[in-house]
């Protein structure tokens, strides 16, 4: 697999003190744009860092390879989370903002690889909105995310996510330690209002409490 840096693009914050930096990991087909407004609605004075999938599947950018729908890649899931884990470190030093303060917010296949960092490099986010996502793996044994906030936003229609692999998950990153929220949206893959309003609120409530910063 390559090691190259990911194409991406960066925003620094409105504001300083900054909120801390979103890492905005776009679905199949995405791209480092399509996550901003995203970004913007969960906190406007947020830093932004949004990457772009470095695996092609007939055209459509991914983060990690999949055998099939649900199926995933699970050495090349590995290997490429340890890849944007290093590169997300290098990010800070390129573009000066604070790793300790990094909360990913992923889509689909970038939720399922954000879940991934939290489960094999937990020291690289404060965090994370993890929307529409599934069980990246079940690992020998758990990490300690112990201090870490994670919301898990799900579609009660989703058609590509049963609900009980969003609840796997919650349940999981709890038993790590983590302080998990699982929101339930209406609709189906698609992200909806309810997601938007529920990550922003998510978003506010840590900085109400200095968690995440």
């Amino acid at each position: 697999m390559s090691r190259e840096p990911f194409v991406h693009r960066f925003e620094p914050a409105a504001e300083t003190p900054s909120e801390g930096t979103l890492l905005l990991l776009h679905g199949t087909g995405g791209n480092e744009n399509d996550l901003l407004p995203l970004g913007q609605a969960i906190s406007p004075h947020a830093a932004l860092l949004a990457p772009r999938g470095q695996v092609l599947e007939h055209g459509m950018a991914r983060f990690f390879c999949r055998l099939a729908e649900g199926v995933f890649d699970h050495d090349d899931l590995v290997a490429r989370t340890h890849h944007l884990a290093d590169w997300l470190a290098d990010a800070a030093k390129e573009h000066g903002f604070d790793p300790k303060h990094v909360i990913a917010a992923g889509f689909s296949n970038g939720a399922n690889i954000a879940g991934s960092m939290l489960l094999l490099r937990p020291e690289s986010l404060a965090g994370a909105i993890l929307l529409r996502p599934m069980v990246p793996f079940v690992p020998e044994s758990l990490p300690k995310l112990g201090g870490k906030r994670v919301l898990v936003a799900a579609g009660q229609s989703d058609p590509i996510v049963p609900a009980r692999q969003s609840e796997m998950l919650a349940e999981m990153l709890r038993s790590a330690g983590a302080e998990v929220t699982l929101h339930w949206s209406p609709g189906a893959h698609g992200l909806d209002r309810s997601d938007i309003a529920a990550a922003s609120q998510w978003w506010q409530a840590g900085r109400s409490t200095g968690a995440g910063k």
